[in-house]
């Protein structure tokens, strides 16, 4: 993939040290000193952010670094400083998901004390808002991407023991792992269907999975 480089010159919001590629650039202070402009600390995470969102809206093969530069409203030299490759930050972003997703996963069954609320739960994460319909997006993105690349197998298996370990808390392990394969299943069907399944025949399915007989509660 051609990727332009940086311009001698930094651009508008970026760092000197990034359109250098490196080097601080810099510049005459009153005594005749030489002062680096500082860098943002917090531009390396936002980078992350808007290559997430350029994935759910393009995917994995659609993805740039242009695309990414242009969300991030960064320069694209800034893109190349903090990543080595557009493969190492489809990486680090996937990471990012995984680690922020399975914290607001585990948070979604504080408070549970029912079998009742604990299928609710589930029955939500199948028929959730645009905020998870983005989440799906990404993690099947991250999942298809993982068949083409094996360093990203250990990212979908850290992230399916994570979802695994929290639901065994109401289950027991064997019936967690027949609910997460069941609610990956039914998510991915709810993202493709043209007519969608009814929260009444969701909760049906994943009672007759699951059933109340394998609530263990927290």
């Amino acid at each position: 993939m051609h990727i332009e480089p940086p311009p001698s010159e930094p651009l508008a919001g970026e760092t000197a040290k990034e359109a250098a590629g490196g080097e601080c650039r810099a510049s005459a202070g009153s005594g005749g000193g030489r002062r680096a402009r500082r860098n943002d600390p917090g531009r390396k995470t936002h980078i992350l952010d808007a290559t997430l969102d350029v994935i759910a809206d393009h995917g994995v093969a659609g993805t740039t670094h242009r695309h990414i530069a242009a969300r991030a409203d960064v320069p694209l030299g800034s893109i190349t400083y903090h990543f080595a490759s557009l493969a190492d930050l489809q990486t680090q972003a996937f990471t990012r998901h995984v680690e922020l997703q399975s914290a607001v996963f585990e948070d979604l069954f504080e408070g549970v004390e029912t079998h009742e609320q604990f299928v609710d739960v589930l029955v939500d994460l199948v028929h959730g808002g645009p905020a998870r319909h983005r989440s799906a997006v990404l993690g099947f993105e991250l999942h298809l991407a993982a068949l083409r690349n094996p360093g990203l197998r250990a990212l979908t298996q850290e992230w399916t023991e994570d979802s695994r370990t929290v639901l065994a808390r109401f289950t027991g392990p064997d019936s967690a792992a027949r609910l997460d394969a069941l609610l990956e299943g039914m998510i991915m069907h709810a993202l493709l269907t043209t007519a969608p399944e009814s929260r009444e025949r969701t909760r049906d399915a994943i009672d007759r999975t699951f059933g109340s007989a394998g609530w263990t509660g927290s």
